[in-house]
């Protein structure tokens, strides 16, 4: 038996392999609709193994990119650990990007081929042609589609793909601080930037987490996010298979079924993003809403408006945390620190709250957060193939987070809000949290994103409040319902200029609210944009 320095993932599967070969450590879980997928680390690193090879065959050598283009399935983790076998870089796409953002993302990373799922399959033969450097396309099969193209147009089946016999290849990463992966931001400002996540950044925070959020020896986290987003990918996934917790998985999220989830597979805790939350809780009530086994959540955005309703209608506790795919950690852990707080910066880590000019922001005052290593080293970011805005991301030797907090005089840290993204309006910042809480409590309202526009009095640096709705029964909705629960529950500051009632909010595979696209659709569907009628 033979112990790899866990500096790559691998390395930790292969481990694991050796000494706990039948821990099922992953589980997809099926919706009802499937059989689960299930991984023990002996089938993920011999599934691992199978891929690796197929990638080889496809002319892959160590530093080539591949994307990934699906939902969370087990081949997806399979191909984490082939990439690492075969020493090659993956880049996960959301599924649901096509056209030319689709196209800048492969073109940009360069990626020499794609494993697609086939649902996904339409969106990536249709810039196929633009993407000259593009040499293979390998089609998942996932029995969500009807008819695929897999067999045709040149996609290889993925099944059909994979050797019948495990080989036995050795792990190809001689580097840890090589690239493991090119994560994109979500581009919710500008074109995504692809950052460069290293094999051994991704094994020593995967290794961290459980410390750092409180998780026990026999935890079972459960996630519904992406995992082509950095939280699912390391605060779940990556921390169960540092640790040998047991995993659950859902391919996409859902809000209707996250209890029931939970109680299925005995999940004692989950993670949560932003506009989730106000999305779980505008779920009708349940008279076993509390009767659940999960212990705590892991929030990064719970509104402090609905935090204590939050833990209190579910019987849970909130563990909160701030952080991004570049760097950058805070936490408040159970027991500890005020309601609200992001908590404070982990152990290695300093920070700095600036203002526009660069001074130090007093205690109460919002500036833009930067972090540093406490040994004063200077932060690195890469983003591929830009070395202009790696530069500008830790400009002076500080990771620019570009979102707006301030501290308490004990040193916890508050979220205000993103540099230029918050809504300020007649002089004042608007808080977005308790609107979005009152709008959210409606039996009319299946979820709620508040954000701003352009102010129709055009002061500069103004905005106007949109309460983007999605009602629960959009034919009989009654946008002015929304306009007189506010005016009857929240201060006359905070009730929006305009009710945007939706089918569905577009958010990122993290589940985060494109402001973006909202505002085009503002735009161009005025039929659907309802003022106050008093």
């Amino acid at each position: 038996m033979s112990t790899r320095p866990e500096t790559n993932l691998a390395a930790i599967i292969a481990n694991r392999a050796e000494t706990m070969p039948d821990r099922d450590v992953l589980t997809v879980e099926g919706a009802g609709v499937r059989p689960d997928e299930v991984r023990t680390y002996r089938a993920l690193w011999e599934e691992g193994q199978r891929l690796a090879q197929v990638l080889i065959e496809q002319g892959m050598r160590p530093g080539d990119r591949f994307a990934l283009l699906m939902a969370n399935h087990a081949e997806f983790v399979d191909a984490m650990v082939a990439a690492a076998i075969s020493g090659t870089v993956f880049v996960p796409l959301d599924p649901r990007v096509k056209g030319d953002k689709l196209t800048f993302m492969l073109d940009n990373a360069q990626c020499k081929g794609v494993i697609a799922a086939d649902y996904s399959l339409d969106n990536l033969l249709a810039v196929r042609e633009s993407l000259p450097r593009l040499s293979w396309v390998i089609g998942l099969e996932t029995g969500e589609v009807a008819h695929s193209h897999i067999g045709t147009h040149g996609v290889l089946s993925y099944r059909d793909s994979l050797p019948q016999q495990v080989p036995k290849l050795e792990i190809a990463v001689n580097d840890p601080n090589g690239a493991m992966q090119l994560i994109f931001t979500s581009g919710t400002t500008g074109d995504p930037k692809g950052i460069v996540m290293t094999h051994l950044r991704f094994c020593a925070t995967a290794a961290a987490v459980p410390a750092m959020l409180g998780y026990q020896a026999d935890e079972r986290p459960y996630s519904g996010l992406s995992l082509t987003h950095a939280n699912a990918q390391v605060v779940t996934l990556g921390a169960s298979l540092a640790t040998g917790m047991r995993a659950v998985m859902s391919r996409r999220f859902t809000k209707s079924r996250l209890w029931d989830i939970t109680r299925k597979y005995g999940c004692t805790t989950f993670t949560l993003l932003g506009g989730m939350t106000t999305a779980i809780y505008s779920e009708p009530r349940q008279p076993n809403d509390a009767d659940n086994p999960v212990r705590f959540v892991v929030s990064a955005g719970m509104p402090a408006a609905i935090w204590k309703a939050f833990e209190s209608r579910f019987n849970v506790d909130i563990v909160e945390f701030y952080g991004a795919a570049e760097g950058g950690l805070t936490v408040k852990p159970l027991g500890m620190g005020p309601v609200g707080s992001i908590g404070k910066p982990v152990s290695n880590l300093r920070y700095r709250i600036v203002d526009e000019n660069g001074n130090d922001c007093a205690p109460g005052v919002p500036g833009e957060l930067l972090f540093q290593g406490v040994d004063g080293a200077p932060a690195t970011v890469e983003y591929f193939g830009n070395p202009e805005a790696s530069a500008k991301k830790c400009k002076n030797g500080w990771l620019q987070m570009g979102d707006i907090v301030h501290a308490d005089e004990d040193g916890w840290l508050y979220f205000d809000c993103r540099k230029g993204g918050g809504i300020r309006h007649n002089g004042e910042f608007i808080n977005t949290a308790p609107i979005e809480k009152v709008i959210a409590e409606l039996s009319d309202v299946a979820d709620v994103y508040v954000y701003g526009v352009k102010a129709a009095s055009g002061a500069p640096g103004e905005k106007d409040m949109v309460a983007a709705v999605v009602p629960t029964q959009i034919d009989s909705f009654d946008p002015q319902l929304v306009f007189r629960t506010c005016r009857e529950k929240l201060d006359s500051s905070s009730v929006m200029s305009w009710v945007q009632v939706l089918d569905e909010i577009p958010k990122t595979a993290s589940e985060k609210p494109v402001d973006r696209f909202l505002i085009q659709m503002f735009e161009e569907r005025r039929n659907k944009v309802f003022a106050e009628v008093r």
